[in-house]
């Protein structure tokens, strides 16, 4: 298992809609491991392939508290409610921002076994969900900015109320 390198805002890679993974493999549980292992490294909630340059639809999130959710070809089923609430990333490092997301969130997926689940998300793990699924669609939390002064940066004395999938580089940072 190993740390990767993360991608930075102007990184191409972010804005590409990731591919379907097609075989889960040792290849791709390998890959799961390196990304969980970058995610802790960068004490992140989440991170998506594309945020290692892998244009691969796979996320990882550990809300604290909880076990790691491994999230490979991930779909929306439903979401509902709305709140507004403090976002960063791990891509957008230095900033933060305020966004609004959903108050919950159900989505499908197969884990690093290939065995298809189903989750719902409230709190931090819906913010956490809505942001990596972003991320795999090439979308990055400040494209929620509903104006430049919503966008932070981040002060040393104050650190931001985020989903690292929420960091102070990804607010739900991931």
């Amino acid at each position: 298992m190993a740390v990767l390198p993360l991608c930075s805002i102007h990184d191409p890679e972010l804005r590409r809609k990731a591919k379907k993974v097609p075989k889960i493999d040792g290849s791709i549980r390998r890959l799961v491991d390196d990304m969980i292992d970058t995610m802790r490294a960068a004490s992140g909630v989440g991170l998506a392939a594309p945020q290692i340059g892998v244009s691969l639809r796979i996320a990882v999130i550990e809300v604290l508290g909880e076990d790691v959710v491994v999230l490979i070809n991930p779909e929306v089923v439903k979401r509902g409610g709305e709140r507004l609430l403090t976002e960063a990333c791990l891509s957008v490092p230095g900033y933060y921002g305020q966004i609004t997301r959903s108050e919950w969130i159900k989505v499908k997926a197969l884990d690093k076994k290939g065995k298809g689940f189903h989750l719902k998300g409230e709190g931090l793990l819906a913010q956490a969900l809505e942001h990596e699924l972003d991320h795999l669609n090439g979308t990055l939390y400040i494209d929620h900015l509903t104006g430049p002064e919503k966008l932070q940066k981040v002060s040393p004395q104050i650190e931001p109320n985020s989903n690292q999938n929420v960091s102070p580089s990804h607010g739900s940072e991931g």
